[in-house]
């Protein structure tokens, strides 16, 4: 599947879920549900790493929480994007990918340093 369809298709889930729930989406409501989300992933991770209670589940449970959190942030973040018409592929191939083409090395110098503006750095 491509990330059209795919931004295309979590975008009909989530349209569903608020019609049916009675729910009007603004832009705060797409951050603060990122956030959300965010915090349930913390939460399997600290589970699944044994840095909470495990409440009774299994090894292989939590794991599975985890990787569920895991595509609920990245629904959310698509429908962020999305709601912002902001194309997430060019976004990610100006901030990260470009850094390959800086030099032969990578995003590295030369001498395995970090560049002052490496991914994920203003």
């Amino acid at each position: 599947m491509d990330f059209r369809t795919l931004t295309a298709r979590v975008g009909a889930v989530a349209d569903r879920y608020a019609e049916r729930h009675g729910i009007e989406r603004d832009s705060a409501w797409f951050m603060l549900k990122l956030h959300e989300e965010v915090g349930e992933l913390t939460e399997a991770f600290l589970a699944m790493s044994g840095g909470t209670r495990t409440k009774g589940r299994t090894p292989e449970e939590m794991a599975a929480g985890f990787r569920s959190e895991l595509a609920d942030v990245f629904c959310q973040l698509l429908l962020l994007a999305d709601h912002h018409d902001v194309d997430l592929l060019a976004e990610v191939d100006a901030k990260w990918s470009s850094r390959l083409r800086e030099s032969p090395d990578g995003p590295d110098g030369p001498d395995g340093t970090d560049r002052p503006d490496g991914p994920g750095e203003d």
